[in-house]
């Protein structure tokens, strides 16, 4: 599969890159492609070792005794989980998890909040979750439940990636399986930045979270997961350049004074807020060169900042978006 094709399946907007900028009453030229992101390659199926004792980052020890009923309440956690091979054990999933083997699955969540009654309606054996994910009533509830609730570490940077991957398949008494499926990504990542060009000058990006429905407009900067991904396709995150947390709301001045070459959004962000039209009505953004060569990558919100076994998909769409 060629790095080309990858880019075209994971990318869902790419407006005017090396192109002209489009007379003032021209349509979006944003074009939107069929999202085979769905991409997992799970390995063979392996056959859990339980029980298994290990360490929930709530600081707890929890014991796992059964694996056949998974719930992994975060779309990232859900795809460790198919592509360890044990996708036919899972029986819930987050609405984050988009990709084609959970998507007839029930949903147990709305962004990060669980329903603890619909998901111990799915009679759980283990429940999988992470930092962020509530409220905390409600995983109190799941806990006292009496099924086994294991809070695995949350990834934001690259090499966290492939810790959140075993600690999974740890919890699941696979732990051989997820050195496989570490190693196996970690070779397709450092193959994908293998191909970044180097030499060249680094183009200058913008991540901004969009939820128009919401009057929520945030521009991510060092923590906020994309800066990882934004340096590893070989291009610079002005958020992070600023000195900028995570996310800060997105002002005028400081989109101005960024002067991003490209804006990467989240697919759903840039629905909400009415397509590349839509963003380009957003204070400052008209007075950016992105905007004046219509630059705009987006890409699926289950995969851009998931961390894990696609990556490289993602590290490899964003440098063939960004050149």
């Amino acid at each position: 599969m060629s790095p080309r094709w990858l880019a075209g399946a994971l990318l869902l907007a790419l407006a005017g890159c090396a192109a002209p900028a489009p007379a003032a009453n021209a349509p979006s030229s944003a074009a939107a492609a069929e999202v085979n992101a769905q991409r997992i390659k799970p390995l063979a199926t392996p056959v859990p070792v339980l029980p298994v004792t290990v360490d929930s980052v709530d600081g707890r020890k929890v014991t796992v005794t059964d694996a056949s009923r998974i719930i992994p309440l975060s779309g990232a956690i859900s795809e460790v989980v198919f592509t360890l091979g044990l996708g036919a054990n899972v029986v819930g999933r987050d609405v984050a998890a988009t990709f084609e083997p959970a998507r007839a699955l029930p949903v147990v969540t709305s962004g990060h909040d669980v329903s603890a009654e619909s998901t111990l309606s799915l009679r759980p054996s283990v429940i999988l979750t992470e930092p962020g994910v509530g409220p905390p009533e409600a995983i109190s509830q799941l806990r006292d439940s009496g099924v086994p609730v294991v809070v695995l570490p949350d990834a934001k940077r690259m090499p966290e990636t492939f810790t959140r991957i075993e600690a999974v398949a740890a919890a699941l008494g696979v732990p051989a399986a997820g050195r496989e499926l570490a190693e196996r990504t970690r070779a397709e990542v450092a193959a994908a930045r293998a191909k970044v060009p180097q030499g060249q000058a680094k183009p200058r990006v913008a991540f901004l979270y969009l939820r128009g429905s919401a009057s929520v407009y945030l521009l991510g900067g060092k923590g906020s997961g994309a800066d990882s991904i934004i340096e590893a396709a070989g291009a610079s995150d002005v958020g992070a350049e600023l000195g900028l947390g995570p996310f800060t709301p997105l002002t005028a001045e400081s989109l101005v004074k960024a002067q991003p070459d490209v804006f990467l959004v989240m697919s759903k962000g840039l629905d909400s807020v009415q397509g590349v039209d839509g963003l380009l009505k957003l204070p400052g953004v008209a007075q950016t060169p992105a905007a004046a060569n219509r630059r705009v990558v987006a890409i699926e919100d289950g995969v851009l900042l998931n961390f894990g076994p696609r990556t490289a998909l993602v590290v490899t769409a964003l440098a063939e978006g960004l050149r």
